[in-house]
Parts: structure tokens; C-alpha cells; sequence
């Protein structure tokens, strides 16, 4: 950061308030995934955003925002990307949705496909949730077992019962449901041996994140997978964060892993909603209907699911990412990030304070109270404060094309600003600097 910033001082929240207000009669939650609730908002934040190009974006009061976590990490290359618009343009004048598959379905399977040679189909759908659950439902008709066994560390795979059952959400879900679902810890070969040793011949699959906040030995997954096979199970990886991010298509390629199935969606689109599952033919074909006399398995079955303007932005997403060096870019970026910070928390003295976890293509921030525990009221007052000085900031950094230098350099000045903030909360108690609660975990029990 070699030039002065001059940081914007937001507060006028006047807009953001009256639909704040009013949203939550609307629509249960006030918004389409509790993830973007305004119980995971500070008070002084917008309630709603009006439009946003490349990595900022605006909010109902007008106010200017740089965005860090890009749509929950699902926009790659930047908020309303002109390659991305102009090939959805193009396919929307040809209509969206007909009564047979359009050909962009075959064209998206076959260039797809080609990116992962360890699979032989795909099946699309709209969100993230529909395609984990096919998963399961294929592992379960393959293996004739029912126990899903998922990492523990991990904190979303569905929004369905199998996944939600397991969390302290579980209001609504049946007991029988809910016994269904069994934890191991991630990276830990051993765990995953006591786990099958437990429950012999009931386990249908493994399903995990390949990729969170730690890393992963080179032979981690050839050893994870063989342990599943050696009992039975198949292996779901679930690269919905971590596709296009941490290399491309992900980290099935990075990590040199063969699972049976995986599961795509977030930036494979550029923000669009195209999510797919793709898998060994062996598995994938039971949800077929060529198999005469063989039992029928209704796998995914969305009528938007073949949505042609959303796979355009699929294709033309993939055009960008194989002409230029966008994964570079945004590890780069990544790590800007972590090297500014870095220096700002060892200057001012904060690191017990603040954890940078993560990798430089997601990059994580935990934040710790006056006893140098986790605390949500202090990693709200941090949120507050970037949020005022024009950084829209949830703890994380997804990186995306449009991010540049000196948009990390705001982003770092903005945090070198909210540390000073930060640092009187823990002299004077944070009671003093944040305005309204603090934000509650997404998967709790009451509200």
C-alpha cells in the first residue's frame, strides 16, 4: 500500500431500516438463505443491496460497499461481468425453459465432463442443497445401506432432513431422520477406520468438504477412499466452495482424488444458479431410464433445472477461467490480503485476538473477545467497523477477478482502522462501541 486512502464514514442506514422492519413479515427469515439474515448483520449495515458491479456494490441509502464474500462465494469473477451478461443475453433471446432439453445441455455435459476425467455423467440442478441430496439418495440405492456419514467440522452440505437433522436445527426432522446421519473428523484417517469399525455395513457413503481450513496431505484422499471402498462405501467430495477456487475445476484435481461422486456450484457460474453433481457411470446410470427391467431411481427431476441462460453462464464462466489466469489472480489476491493483515495484527499487537484461517483463495478471520475466546460481540463490532468505513465484511475474503490491489489495499486500510476501534473495545468493553446485538451462530437451536 504505497498511496494514502481516504475511507468513506458511512451512517445512514435510513433506507435499510424500513425494509428491515418490514421484511421479516414478508419473507420467514427476511431473506432466501439465513446466511444473508439480519441476525448475521450488525444494525448499522445495509438490509438490502440495489445493484453491484465487478467487486462493489450499492445498498438502498446509496452507500458504496467493496465486497469480500461475493455473493457466499458464488460470484468468481465479479458482480455482473460483461462476458458472462452477453452470453446469457445471447441465449435468453432464444428462450429460457422448453418442453424437451435444450442443446446447451449437451454442451455443457460434454465440456464439463472433460474437466473431470474421473466421472462419466452429470445431472444439473439449481442450488447446492437439491444435488447433495441426489447424491445421497444414488449412495444409498448403490450400497442397499442407509447411514450418511458426513464431516463434523463442515458446516452446510443441505437444507435437507439427512444433512439438517444432524445440527442443532434439527426442529421438524424426524428422530428415525436424524439417526441416520453420522459425524468422523475431517482429515483423520483414523477417525474414519473407528467410525466404519462402529457401525460394520451400514455406512452408504462419506460426504465432506475436500478443502476447508487446513491442509491436506498429498495422499490424504487415495488413503480416505480406499478405507470407504474397503467397507462398502462410496465417497462423495463436495466442491462447492472449493470449485474454480482452489484450482480448476478443484480440488478433486489438486489433490489428485477419484471420488465416486462430486458436487458443484457457487462460482461454477459466475452468481448464476447452475449447481451439478457428476459421478462414476456405474453409480450415476441408476438414475437413468434406459435400464429396461432394472429398478428406476427418481434422482433430480427440476423443471428449471435445464434453465438455458444459467448454463450459458456456466459455459461462458468456463471460457474466461481457460483463457485467463484467473485462479492465479485470485490466489494472489488472497494472499495480498493475509500479508497486509498479517502485518497489521503483529504491529498493533493483536494476535491473540484475531486468527487468520483458511488459504488464499478463501481467507478466514476468527475473532476473539477480552478472554481470548471466540465472541460474537466482538466480531460484530469488527464487522460494524469495516461496514462503516465501506467494506461489506463477514469474516471472510473470496477473492474474485475483479479484486484488485488497491481494493485490498482499502480492504487493509479499513482493517488497520477497525483494529484501533477494536483495541479500545477491549480497554473500555465492547458494550461501549458496538450499536444493537451482536449476530447469533446460523445453526442454533432457538432464536
Amino acid at each position: 500500500m504505497n498511496k494514502p486512502i481516504t475511507l468513506p464514514h458511512i451512517d445512514n442506514f435510513v433506507r435499510s431500516d424500513e425494509h428491515r422492519n418490514a421484511i421479516q413479515d414478508l419473507i420467514p427469515g427476511g431473506a432466501h438463505t439465513y446466511s444473508k439474515g439480519d441476525d448475521q448483520f450488525p444494525i448499522k449495515s445495509p438490509a438490502a443491496i440495489t445493484h453491484a458491479k465487478g467487486a462493489y456494490c450499492w445498498d438502498l441509502d446509496g452507500n458504496k460497499y467493496l465486497d469480500t464474500l461475493m455473493g457466499l462465494t458464488s460470484v468468481s469473477l465479479g458482480h455482473a461481468y460483461e462476458p458472462v451478461l452477453e452470453r446469457v443475453k445471447e441465449e435468453l433471446s432464444k428462450g429460457s425453459n422448453f418442453s424437451r432439453p435444450s442443446v446447451i445441455e449437451r454442451e455443457m455435459a460434454e465440456r464439463f465432463l472433460a474437466l473431470v476425467p474421473q466421472h462419466d455423467m452429470i445431472k444439473y440442478a439449481k442450488n447446492g442443497s437439491t444435488v447433495t441430496t441426489a447424491a445421497i439418495k444414488l449412495a444409498r440405492a448403490f450400497t442397499g445401506r442407509d447411514l450418511v456419514a458426513r464431516t463434523a467440522e463442515h458446516p452446510f452440505y443441505s437444507y435437507d432432513d439427512w444433512f439438517i437433522g444432524s445440527t442443532a436445527c434439527d426442529f421438524g426432522v424426524p428422530r428415525e431422520v436424524k439417526n441416520k446421519t453420522i459425524t468422523f473428523k475431517h482429515n483423520d484417517l483414523e477417525d474414519l477406520e473407528r467410525m466404519f469399525n462402529e457401525h460394520p455395513g451400514k455406512i452408504a457413503c462419506i460426504i465432506g468438504e475436500p478443502e476447508k481450513w487446513e491442509v491436506i496431505a498429498p495422499d490424504f484422499y487415495e488413503k480416505a477412499i480406499a478405507i470407504a471402498h474397503k467397507h462398502g462405501a462410496l465417497w462423495i467430495m463436495d466442491e462447492m466452495i472449493t470449485g474454480f477456487k482452489t484450482d480448476y475445476p478443484g480440488s478433486i484435481k489438486r489433490l489428485n482424488a477419484e471420488p465416486d461422486m462430486a458436487t458443484w456450484g457457487k462460482g461454477i457460474a459466475n452468481g448464476f444458479s447452475f449447481c451439478a453433481l457428476t459421478g462414476k457411470k456405474e453409480v450415476m446410470q441408476l438414475g437413468g431410464i434406459n435400464r429396461t427391467g432394472e429398478k428406476k431411481l427418481f434422482l433430480v427431476s427440476t423443471t428449471h433445472g435445464g434453465e438455458t441462460h444459467s448454463i450459458a453462464a456456466g459455459l461462458a464462466t468456463m471460457d474466461v477461467f481457460e483463457k485467463e489466469p484467473v485462479i492465479e489472480h485470485n490466489q494472489k489476491i488472497g494472499q495480498y490480503f493475509i500479508d497486509g493483515i498479517s502485518s497489521i495484527l503483529d504491529r498493533r499487537s493483536l494476535n491473540d485476538y484475531f486468527k487468520i484461517m483458511g488459504f488464499n483463495w478463501s481467507v478466514g478471520l476468527g475473532v476473539m473477545g477480552q478472554d481470548k475466546q471466540p465472541s460474537m460481540e466482538y466480531r460484530t463490532l469488527f464487522m460494524q467497523e469495516m461496514i462503516q468505513r465501506g467494506v461489506l465484511y463477514q469474516g471472510i475474503l473470496s477473492p474474485c477477478y475483479s479484486h484488485t490491489e488497491d481494493d485490498i489495499d482499502l480492504m487493509i486500510a479499513a482493517f488497520d482502522e477497525s483494529c484501533e476501534v477494536f483495541q479500545n473495545a477491549l480497554d473500555e468493553g465492547v458494550e461501549k462501541y458496538l450499536v444493537g446485538d451482536a449476530i447469533k451462530p446460523v445453526f442454533r437451536q432457538f432464536n
